[in-house]
């Protein structure tokens, strides 16, 4: 049980994804944890291309296929920024932009951060990326769409009009299917004094071919400029077993119907609608 001076993890919501015996997967992340360790070492430079023994021969087009709980799946881990992908590394953005893609019927994201912008960047840049991937299958192939985005007191003011802006395209007369809502974790007045705590602190996809789980907030920064990764999955239905993709796309559902989310449209200025207590 956590408890108020329990570790900053017990105080966010998170979600990771843990595989077991393995060998293949394991092998290959340790490909991107040696890329970190490699660029921690003194005076140490960004190689152009990266030597051999950092590449892998499992990404977008060409994923490991294994059983996954007893179920086929195939599966691959993208990286970002695009300069420390060593050859046959998928880029994270464009891993997310596929999924996304290939999406039929359903794309449902939950992530802390959403911002169609380079957050950290001066002069400020527009960076529309995933923001016009979104409007693409809503409109041209009619995908449902859902983004359950954190909301606490350090969110940015100026990620929710573009969120009402996406919120927008919904309309019962085009048939266009885009919802958003606010994610609030609650805190007493002890949990509320806690730094950078009580938040949903999940960046995760799943729809309805593809689960993906990154590291990455969604603004341009994170993708372009900062490390992160994420695990892919893609996996058809398991008759009776309930399979990754499924489990995930349960959670999401879970926390989309919760108490502890907020319609988008609800009164007040965000500071009251991202309000845990």
């Amino acid at each position: 049980m956590c408890w108020a001076h329990s570790p900053l993890w017990c105080q966010v919501k998170e979600l990771g994804a843990a595989v077991y015996n393995c060998s293949c997967l394991a092998q290959d992340l340790g490909k991107m944890f040696e890329v970190y360790w490699t660029l921690g070492l003194p005076n140490a430079t960004i190689p152009s291309p990266w030597p051999a023994n950092y590449s892998t021969t499992y990404n977008k087009e060409t994923p490991l296929e294994l059983k996954l709980n007893g179920t086929e799946a195939a599966v691959y881990f993208s990286s970002a920024p695009p300069a420390l992908c060593a050859p046959g590394r998928t880029d994270d953005l464009q891993s997310l932009l596929s999924v996304i893609e290939g999406a039929q019927e359903f794309v449902y994201v939950a992530v802390m951060s959403y911002l169609p912008t380079m957050e950290f960047s001066h002069p400020r840049r527009f960076w529309p990326a995933i923001d016009d991937h979104f409007r693409k299958v809503a409109y041209e192939k009619r995908v449902h769409l859902r983004l359950l985005v954190g909301c606490w007191k350090h969110s940015k003011p100026n990620m929710f009009p573009f969120l009402r802006s996406l919120a927008a395209l919904q309309d019962n007369r085009t048939h266009y299917s885009l919802e958003v809502r606010l994610f609030v974790v609650p805190a007493n007045e002890t949990q509320a004094k806690i730094p950078y705590a009580r938040v949903n602190h999940s960046k995760f996809m799943v729809t309805d071919k593809v689960a993906y789980i990154g590291t990455s907030n969604w603004s341009g920064d994170y993708f372009l400029h900062t490390a992160g990764s994420a695990l892919v999955v893609a996996q058809g239905s398991a008759g009776d077993r309930r399979t990754l993709r499924e489990q995930l796309q349960r959670i999401f559902e879970r926390d989309w119907n919760s108490r502890y989310s907020r319609p988008l449209d609800a009164q007040g200025p965000w500071e009251t609608l991202c309000s845990a207590r």
